[in-house]
């Protein structure tokens, strides 16, 4: 196995670990106004998170065997963010908090 499948490989089995959202739940989630408000806006535009739980839903309805070197560069960058935002976690309930509603974003919901 070369080094790019190994990471691949490792890459597939944290994105199944973090991303724990179905795709048809991502989707429902990313129709919703919290899911819109949620995250940076570039000029009053989409959420980077926004877009991005898009592309995951993509990427989780695709055979594993379609995926591109892009699906899983976007996968490593979705890893990322999901560690990096976990790390963050405010204090008290997060039910209905930006925090969570970014993470869901990412295909992750802290509370499931």
């Amino acid at each position: 196995m070369s080094a790019v499948a190994a990471d691949d490989e490792e890459t597939w089995k944290e994105f199944q670990e973090l991303v724990n959202m179905k795709p048809a739940d991502l989707e429902k989630w990313l129709e919703t106004d919290e899911s819109r408000s949620a995250g940076q806006h570039k000029d009053g535009g989409e959420s980077t998170g926004h877009a991005s739980g898009r592309r995951i839903v993509e990427i989780l309805r695709a055979k594993r065997g379609d995926l591109s070197e892009d699906d899983y560069a976007h996968a490593r960058k979705v890893v990322g963010y999901i560690h990096r935002h976990l790390a963050q976690r405010p204090s008290g309930d997060v039910t209905d908090t930006r925090w969570r509603h970014s993470l869901m974003n990412w295909g992750h919901d802290p509370l499931a």
